[in-house]
């Protein structure tokens, strides 16, 4: 079975020049493009992400070369700027939503570096989904949720789902965990939640032998060439630390 590559963008737009901090979060547009058509010269194949959860629980036959878009944050500028060039290529992609702070700014990064931007609001969020972009929930506020109590935990994936099914009208299947701060008990907190998959900052390929509920992606960087993209997408499969899997039968908890 084809390992599927997810990779994990923020903000898509005009960033020409050197950003003050926190370099992971910007890929300046023509570079972007750039990327989506390189995609298809190296033979990579965009599919959804419940496209890939199926491939990888053996129920669908996945293509040579999986690749998955996310996009963490659901920021304005993934419509005005990201959505276009997906359309234009016939990419699918996940766009991950914080929903205590639709139509808000990304208030976690205040004073930590970043200026906080723009999130969609929820009319912004709908025209996103009715392009054929699937919404995925990022938590209710934010948060890092490995630090958090057990029912904070369970609360932040359980009523983001809610409130973002509520207002988009649909079923919301993946989960994004902010910071990519998890442990166990936020995967099993994902599993009572309905969650069909959520998505980590842990560096890899995704695998069969992967707990759906902890996939690991390859961040994309703003500093990232194109050969350097291909040799992320190519080479960096070693994970930095050992992933967090649900116990399987016969396996101990990590």
């Amino acid at each position: 079975m084809s390992p599927v590559q997810i990779l994990m963008y923020h903000r898509v737009g005009d960033f020409p020049g050197r950003v003050r901090s926190h370099g992971a979060l910007y890929c300046h547009l023509p570079r972007f493009k750039a990327q989506m058509a390189m995609f298809k010269w190296l033979g990579y194949q965009v599919i959804s992400l419940d496209d890939a959860v199926a491939g990888l629980a053996g129920q669908r036959a996945l293509p040579k070369k999986p690749l998955v878009l996310t996009f963490d944050d659901a920021y304005v500028d993934f419509l005005e700027h990201a959505a276009p060039v997906l359309k234009a290529h016939g990419y699918p992609a996940t766009v991950y939503a914080v929903s205590e702070l639709i139509g808000k700014t990304s208030s976690w990064d205040a004073g930590v570096g970043p200026d906080p931007a723009p999130l969609m609001n929820a009319a912004q969020l709908r025209e996103v989904q009715d392009m054929g972009f699937t919404i995925g929930s990022h938590s209710s506020r934010h948060l890092r949720l490995a630090q958090q109590s057990d029912e904070r935990i369970h609360s932040e994936l359980r009523d983001s789902r809610h409130a973002l099914q509520d207002l988009l009208g649909s079923r919301i299947d993946h989960f994004c965990y902010p910071y990519g701060s998890h442990d166990l008990r936020c995967i099993e907190a994902a599993a009572q939640a309905g969650y069909l998959s959520a998505t980590t900052c842990q560096r890899g390929a995704a695998t069969s032998q992967d707990d759906p509920l902890s996939l690991p992606r390859k961040a994309v960087s703003r500093g990232d060439s194109l050969l350097g993209l291909w040799w992320k997408l190519r080479f960096k499969d070693i994970p930095k630390h050992p992933a967090i899997r649900r116990p399987g039968p016969g396996q101990a908890a990590p």
